[in-house]
């Protein structure tokens, strides 16, 4: 089995953040990952961000995906985003349903659902792109139920998704009881484990409140007792990471995707550990 593994950042805010973010891409271009993911923003601005973003990334000859959401985008937005990754020789997205922007009640647009999404890049470019859509092993926040949370996975991947990612995690059981389950339903395609790095205590918890990513008691107690001692929170950290990881890999996950909130070295620190590919 070929595995894919990659890293995700988000659009830089400044000209500090570029700066920075090409030192970090940089970094992480020497394992040769499969591509490098890059958010998307709900917001005018931020939606030029990403495209300038993936541009950026794309003529330093790195493979790029770009995600595209959702929320407040039309169908001509889209297909003109969709035209000018086509006509860049881009051939991965990712397609997400997407948050409103902080203190919105939501974003007027033209698809609902993910599946829309996907169905529309379809009818609109065929099979040039390789579509990713996100998975939930945990359940999405605001789906009803786990069962309704699983029909909407596959809506999207019946829709014409090639592959999924997963919100992080950090219990492995949960994803291999969500990945038997599509599977019993007829699901084929590979679903890619998202892996968060722990590095900040209070702002991981923060993430995990907000996206309904569950940070067992025992590793958010241990990590509480750390208090403002960063370097222990960092190799407590990649201890356990490290450990899912391997527990991941050794079950036949198809590859591992890096959120790496714009930095290189606790990702690079897992690369190393678990003796990935170079």
């Amino acid at each position: 089995m070929q595995r894919t593994y990659s890293f995700e950042f988000f659009p830089p805010k400044s000209p500090e953040g570029a700066d920075k973010l090409r030192v970090v891409r940089t970094r992480l271009a020497e394992v040769k990952p499969a591509f490098f993911s890059v958010t998307f923003g709900a917001g005018g601005s931020t939606r030029e961000g990403t495209w300038n973003t993936v541009m950026e990334i794309h003529a330093a000859g790195l493979p790029v995906a770009p995600h595209i959401s959702c929320i407040g985008t039309t169908r001509e937005q889209v297909a003109q985003l969709i035209d000018g990754y086509r006509a860049a020789g881009i051939r991965r997205l990712v397609a997400l349903r997407g948050d409103p922007p902080s203190g919105a009640a939501g974003g007027a647009g033209d698809f609902r659902y993910a599946n829309e999404l996907v169905a529309f890049i379809r009818a609109e470019a065929g099979d040039w792109f390789h579509i990713e859509v996100a998975a939930y092993p945990e359940m999405h926040p605001q789906a009803r139920s786990p069962d309704d949370d699983r029909a909407n996975f596959l809506r999207k991947v019946r829709a014409g998704a090639n592959s999924a990612i997963t919100q992080y995690f950090y219990n492995a059981d949960a994803y291999f009881r969500f990945c038997r389950e599509v599977e019993a339903a007829g699901c084929t395609a590979p679903i890619v484990p998202g892996i968060m790095p722990i590095t900040n205590f209070t702002q991981l918890a923060r993430f995990s409140d907000n996206c309904g990513a569950e940070i067992p008691r025992w590793i958010r107690l241990k990590l509480a007792g750390f208090g403002d001692d960063k370097v222990s929170i960092r190799a407590f950290g990649l201890d356990v990471v490290t450990d899912l990881c391997e527990r991941l890999l050794a079950a036949g996950a198809p590859g591992l995707h890096f959120y790496t909130m714009n930095q290189a070295d606790a990702a690079l620190a897992l690369w190393r550990r678990l003796g990935l590919p170079k």
